[in-house]
């Protein structure tokens, strides 16, 4: 699976799950704004994003903490989703659940399947392309700083990052694409 590498898709998908589903629209925009792993958005409260310039919370899988500002765009999609929900609530709420329960990572997965089906997305869409298109858009936009990518992500190396954003793989297609006999 790789990043979205079109700008114009990452918003053809955002205004699909805008008109469909505010809660999915907000998953998503978290997923490409924030970058963190499906297990750790799902367990964000409002408490922890609401009014807020910066996250810091400890991954799952890691153990990292890493400090990461919110997007000021992503902040402005937070102040009007957050509007009449309580801190404690979960922010990706079941809303088949009686209880404040997070949705599952299998139904975040659902609701990104789906949206490809409907929009006719040709590339694999899952909860992991919404980080890999964080980091891959990171990199573009930050003129190529793996390192600060690397650390963002909470990677080990910045080849282990270059891989998984698909840098090499690109840079080997258009080596092979530009051969010119």
């Amino acid at each position: 699976m790789m990043p979205i590498e079109d700008k114009n898709m990452v918003g053809m998908i955002g205004d699909y799950f805008r008109e469909k589903n505010e809660r999915d629209y907000v998953l998503f925009m978290t997923g490409v704004y924030l970058g963190r792993r499906i297990s750790d958005i799902l367990q964000y409260r409002v408490r922890d994003l609401r009014d807020k310039d910066h996250i810091a919370i400890e991954e799952q899988k890691t153990g990292k903490t890493i400090l990461l500002p919110i997007n000021p765009n992503l902040k402005k999609i937070y102040k009007e989703y957050f509007k009449g929900k309580k801190d404690y609530e979960f922010v990706f709420r079941d809303s088949r659940s009686k209880g404040n329960k997070p949705i599952s990572r299998v139904r975040a997965w659902q609701i990104l399947k789906e949206a490809a089906g409907e929009i006719g997305y040709k590339g694999s869409l899952s909860c992991h392309t919404l980080r890999k298109t964080f980091g891959y858009w990171l990199y573009v936009n930050s003129g190529g700083d793996i390192v600060m990518v690397q650390e963002l992500l909470g990677h080990s190396s910045p080849a282990y990052t270059r891989r998984y954003i698909g840098i090499d793989q690109q840079k080997k297609e258009k080596a092979v694409n530009e051969l010119n006999f």
